[in-house]
């Protein structure tokens, strides 16, 4: 699923970088999700989207998975939470905001070490009905 080769380490890349491809890779798989439901209006589509992207949502998405992380995803999504980001969040408590951008380093991680089995794994069980 990467689209290109790289020297990169991703251990060695901020939490913060690492949330900003994942912030990407999260927002592309609910894309892709909600296509696949259903052929609807683009503004239907982004209206949707959002329900799933938002910090409170990436936060239910965390608790749904948080038991089911290996020690080093937790350790990876850790990082991401800790890091400190420098602006207040508008439509999210300082927790809701750190909670998403964990799970955005951790996704961006899993994509950046090529485990898209892994990140399609635990976002089955983060959007299980």
């Amino acid at each position: 699923m990467t689209f290109f080769k790289t020297d990169i380490n991703p251990k060695q890349l901020s939490p913060l970088n690492l949330a900003f491809i994942g912030d990407c890779v999260y927002d592309m798989i609910v894309r892709e999700m909600l296509v696949k439901e259903a052929n609807r209006p683009v503004n239907d589509l982004h209206k949707e989207s959002v329900k799933f992207v938002s910090a409170k949502a990436q936060t239910a998405a965390y608790d749904k998975i948080k038991d089911r992380l290996t020690e080093e995803e937790a350790a990876i999504y850790k990082r991401g939470r800790n890091a400190k980001v420098g602006h207040n969040p508008k439509s999210a408590s300082q927790g809701e905001y750190h909670i998403a951008t964990g799970i955005e380093a951790l996704f961006g991680y899993l994509y950046l070490t090529e485990q898209q089995d892994r990140i399609r794994e635990l976002f089955g069980i983060i959007h299980a009905e």
